[in-house]
């Protein structure tokens, strides 16, 4: 378990329910993030338009977790728990675990509202699909993140729920 992993179990104590525990955690941002800021430092036509077409994927994210009623923050650690699929509001990540501080509980669903969560491999980093009652919305997580390990913990504590 990273040392990132292990600041979100520990700081997200304080917003689980009577018997809940973090099962799998990692920092994410809605889909566009990177595109936006690596777009702002290229500079010139070709930065305006990277970062524009990243601020667009980063707002249908928002909003296609808003018409499922889960909101996004960022940066943002996405867990799981045997009950719940959590979105938390962290400071930013530094690296090697420095930085990322647990804020606040942004939204959470329960596992039986939460359809799917499906990674595939990007470029540099990772992209999640998250499926919350029937309507899909897409993170991004850098390389290291274990997003197969989150989806995994999601898929065994959805089949015991």
């Amino acid at each position: 378990m990273s040392r990132q992993e292990q600041k979100i179990k520990e700081g997200a104590r304080r917003f689980l329910e009577e018997g809940e525990e973090v099962l799998a955690a990692l920092v994410a941002r809605p889909r566009g993030w990177t595109q936006a800021a690596a777009g702002a430092g290229v500079g010139g036509l070709a930065g305006a338009v990277g970062g524009a077409l990243g601020a667009r994927k980063q707002s249908e994210a928002h909003a296609a977790a808003e018409q499922a009623e889960f909101r996004l923050a960022s940066p943002m650690a996405l867990a799981v728990t045997q009950r719940r699929l959590l979105s938390i509001q962290i400071g930013s990540p530094i690296g090697l675990g420095i930085g990322g501080e647990v804020k606040e509980l942004v939204s959470a669903v329960p596992l039986g509202d939460v359809d799917s969560i499906e990674v595939k491999r990007l470029l540099l980093g990772k992209t999640i699909t998250v499926t919350v009652r029937g309507v899909p919305f897409k993170l991004e997580a850098n390389a290291l993140a274990d997003a197969r390990g989150l989806a995994e913990a999601f898929s065994r504590a959805k089949a015991t729920a």
